[in-house]
């Protein structure tokens, strides 16, 4: 038995956490949203993210030193945007003995690696703790429900990464170790744009403008862009084909439950970017990181047609029949 902290308690961290106190591990969660810790202390569900999850025996607070007191185990399951402002709270309070898991995906402000920015946060406030990045295929309601699901588990030190997979392995969540946390990373985060590029075509069917077809080839355009470029940012080519990186995509691209396919499908059907972003209970990382994957790509003067084209239906004003002309040349 593991005893685990879980920084932040939406859908991927509530899911989770489900897990792992079915698998018998001491679990405790962490939350900055007020209604989320008042449905878990009194319910033992999290109503607002996924209602009908019990999550009896979970201590739950609001207090993140008292969270990851204690913990062996301390997993960021946070949105790429505010994971490293929590990470500069919690550094005075990590001991060297605990293992960081990141869940975050992508890049942060200045084109590094969110994983990269937090070994370089913990090595400046001399703490020793080890770093983890997990990624892959994990649609939360899923995971949740016990439906199995696989994951990649990355470090910079293999052993570290096979420990970490064993002890959260579960019955019905199959964590393997790789040590390309980069490529996961880059994975993570690019897939999102994809997904969103999909979900576009998804929101165009319903005046007939869209089908399979077409998203097929939106799919294969943006999976071919990432096949050709990540590695020219260092990502292991092999990366590709692992769960954190066909595995990843095809669920985020595909499934109902992906809030950046989502997002797509909300744009597709007319609503402007502002309207969505209200409208939508979690944040869409696809936004994010197609807006950094450009500004990295341009600061390397490497040519990425797809994602110009998915900025410039977010940020540009191109109209959605220029967007699917652009992304599928």
């Amino acid at each position: 038995m593991k005893r685990i902290a879980v920084m932040g308690l939406g859908n991927f961290g509530t899911a989770l956490a489900r897990n792992w106190i079915l698998a018998g591990h001491d679990v405790r969660g962490w939350t900055v949203e007020q209604e989320v810790y008042d449905s878990i202390s009194s319910e033992g569900n999290n109503e607002k993210y996924l209602s009908d999850v019990s999550l009896l025996g979970m201590e739950v607070s609001m207090d993140p030193t008292e969270i990851i007191s204690g913990a062996e185990i301390v997993v960021l399951a946070l949105p790429s945007g505010v994971v490293l402002s929590v990470v500069d709270d919690l550094l005075p309070h990590l001991t060297d003995h605990q293992i960081l898991l990141d869940l975050a995906k992508g890049l942060a402000p200045g084109e590094e690696m969110i994983s990269d920015v937090i070994e370089a946060k913990l090595q400046a406030a001399g703490v020793k703790c080890g770093l983890c990045v997990m990624m892959g295929p994990t649609i939360a309601p899923e995971l949740a429900r016990g439906v199995f699901t696989t994951a990649l588990i990355t470090s910079k030190k293999l052993i570290l990464a096979e420990e970490i997979a064993e002890h959260l392995t579960t019955s019905t969540l199959r964590l393997s170790a790789a040590t390309d946390s980069l490529g996961a990373e880059y994975w993570g985060a690019f897939k999102n744009v994809i997904a969103l590029a999909c979900g576009v075509v998804d929101g165009l069917k319903q005046d007939g403008r869209g089908g399979d077809n077409l998203k097929a080839a939106v799919f294969t355009s943006g999976y071919r862009e990432a096949v050709k470029l990540l590695p020219e940012l260092g990502a292991d080519p092999e990366t590709a084909f692992s769960a954190a990186g066909i595995g990843d995509l095809f669920v985020t691209a595909t499934s109902p439950h992906g809030r950046n396919r989502e997002m797509g499908e909300r744009l597709g059907l007319g609503q402007t970017l502002a309207a969505a972003e209200k409208d939508m209970v979690m944040v869409s990382e696809g936004v994010r990181a197609a807006r950094l994957f450009r500004t990295l790509f341009a600061s390397k003067a490497i040519a990425a047609p797809f994602v110009d084209a998915v900025c410039a239906l977010l940020d540009e004003g191109t109209t959605i029949e220029e967007f699917i002309d652009k992304v599928v040349a």
